[in-house]
């Protein structure tokens, strides 16, 4: 949502089009929770007649966790401050 914002300036991130009509200022978000997945996240970019999806599915929370010790052994000795996985990646 953050990267759709900065792209094509803030709009109102909807959770739920229960009884909604679509508006053009609005990214729809859904959240779908069941059994026993771990991690399956989609990110649908959608038009006429087309749609481009990206997505990930993870099968081990073990996934997540690599990446949280990553983070947490990164941060040991940083000033306080506000830090994104960006950093830890070395990315931004």
């Amino acid at each position: 949502l953050e990267i759709l914002d900065e792209e094509v300036g803030p709009r109102t991130h909807l959770h739920g089009r229960e009884g909604m009509m679509e508006r053009g200022d609005e990214i729809g978000v859904h959240v779908i929770r069941g059994g026993d997945i771990v991690g399956d996240h989609a990110v649908l970019f959608a038009g006429n007649y087309e749609v481009l999806e990206l997505s990930h599915r993870a099968y081990d929370r073990g996934v997540f966790a690599s990446g949280a010790v990553r983070a947490a052994a990164w941060v040991i000795g940083r000033k306080p401050g506000v830090y994104g996985m960006a950093d830890v990646l070395n990315l931004s």
